[in-house]
């Protein structure tokens, strides 16, 4: 997609996270072929409607629904469509049995303290046959970014989370606890990407969020509201020019093709 001078701020913001772009492309391997398909998506935070927008290009005729309210006016905004308001204590979906050809989750189950609720409400909206996606940040304590963050003061507090994540056997017993069978696993965002956006997180949370004029609720690690982007401006700008130079640094995640990225996919069946 060509860069406009009126492209909304969301997109804008897209083009610029290194990680979000690698999490899309992956999904986009999962997903196959969407048209006729209906297909859902949830998310829990950290999500202006960006990733949302970039699926729905994808095909199908999707259906979206998000864990945290507050950047759902955000979403609404971008995609024109309302967006759900899900309850994170039940995990409850308010969509009937059956009702989905494709279910997306993404980063939702390392908020949850108990995350089986919400992996019984995807399968049972799933219709038989159809596909689950599941990620989560690779919740492998030993990985050298993860005890690099850790060190750093940017611990899953800091994100948002109950916990670092989950690995991919973690996330694979999690689907078969709901009655679906795993079928294909992936990752993506290898050491230094992750070490990137280590970088611009930290900057976020520990420096510019104290400085925002914008409300900063705790566990965000980036601007989600439009108010937030405004607030930081200035650093963001100079972000934007120095990107080329991070994608070229993440490009070294190539050397690493072997090892398991920092965040995970796992693909299931009803």
């Amino acid at each position: 997609m060509m860069m406009t001078q009126d492209q909304p701020w969301q997109i804008k913001m897209f083009r610029k996270a290194l990680k979000k772009q690698l999490k899309v492309k992956t999904i986009a391997k999962h997903l196959g072929d969407l048209q006729g398909k209906q297909c859902l998506l949830v998310t829990c935070g950290d999500n202006n409607g960006a990733t949302n927008y970039y699926l729905r290009s994808l095909g199908g005729t999707w259906t979206w629904g998000d864990f945290e309210d507050k950047s759902i006016p955000e979403m609404e905004e971008l995609l024109q469509e309302k967006v759900h308001f899900l309850d994170k204590e039940s995990g409850k979906l308010p969509f009937p049995d059956e009702t989905f050809d494709v279910v997306v989750s993404i980063d939702v189950h390392e908020h949850l303290e108990d995350p089986v609720p919400v992996s019984l409400e995807l399968a049972r909206v799933t219709k038989p046959g159809g596909k689950v996606i599941i990620t989560t940040p690779n919740g492998d304590e030993t990985k050298l970014a993860v005890r690099i963050k850790h060190l750093v003061g940017m611990t899953a507090k800091e994100y948002g989370h109950v916990r670092i994540g989950f690995d991919i056997p973690e996330l694979e017993e999690l689907a078969r606890k709901a009655g679906l069978k795993p079928v294909a696993n992936s990752s993506y965002s290898k050491f230094f990407t992750e070490m990137l956006e280590l970088v611009i997180n930290f900057a976020y949370v520990k420096i510019l969020a104290k400085k925002s004029a914008a409300p900063v609720e705790e566990g965000t690690i980036a601007p989600t509201t439009k108010e937030q982007l405004r607030s930081v401006e200035k650093s963001y700008r100079i972000y934007a020019l120095v990107y080329p130079l991070f994608w070229l640094i993440s490009q070294l995640d190539w050397l690493l093709y072997p090892t398991r990225g920092y965040a995970v996919v796992v693909e299931a069946r009803r």
